[in-house]
């Protein structure tokens, strides 16, 4: 397992080893103890056990987010794309932080196995680059309708560079387009 750190440190992108031969390949998708001792080697906290999985499937142009849970029931999560391709983003949302209101954003595929953990006091959403998108995420806590809140996805302080598809129109949800904007949230002390 290979963790490389993004432009705001707390969210890494991990490698694993993948083995193959003339049969398929191999890898282990996530290993608690190793990621552990990965996030210690990098200065990074252990967090809490993940207790649920999801999974959805995209269409192309699909866009998810961007969610988050607020606190108590903040989560971290570990996400990755079991068949198709994502361009998978984070934006720091803890007020206070020196990287408040930035975003990362890493293209996870089935042919690049990459995996991104985004930690707790950050907003996740994704777009679906291509048909049948499964995206499956492990959470540090159980979803909670009443926690549930979501920023708008083009937010244009947030300055996120969303990739441009061909001909092809994003599809955002009704819920997700009536979201408000991260000053908006943080003005109604909606953020953790």
């Amino acid at each position: 397992m290979k963790i490389t750190r993004t432009d705001i440190s707390e969210v890494v992108i991990i490698e694993p080893s993948v083995f193959g031969d003339e049969r398929g390949w191999f890898m282990e998708s996530f290993n608690e103890e190793q990621f552990h001792s990965e996030l210690l080697k990098i200065g990074l906290p252990i967090p809490r056990a993940f207790v649920q999985d999801n999974h959805s499937c995209s269409k192309k142009g699909v866009l998810r987010g961007l969610h988050y849970q607020s606190k108590p029931h903040a989560q971290g999560k570990l996400v990755r794309v079991l068949s198709g391709a994502a361009y998978d983003v984070a934006v720091d949302i803890r007020p206070g932080s020196r990287t408040f209101g930035k975003s990362i954003g890493v293209e996870l595929t089935s042919k690049n196995k990459k995996i991104l953990w985004i930690p707790e006091g950050f907003a996740h959403g994704f777009l679906a680059l291509e048909e049948e998108t499964h995206f499956l995420y492990k959470t540090t806590d159980y979803y909670k309708k009443n926690c549930e809140r979501s920023i708008h996805w083009n937010d244009k302080a947030l300055n996120i560079n969303w990739p441009v598809l061909d001909g092809i129109e994003i599809k955002v949800s009704e819920k997700d387009q009536k979201s408000m904007s991260l000053y908006e949230m943080n003005q109604s002390n909606l953020l953790q």
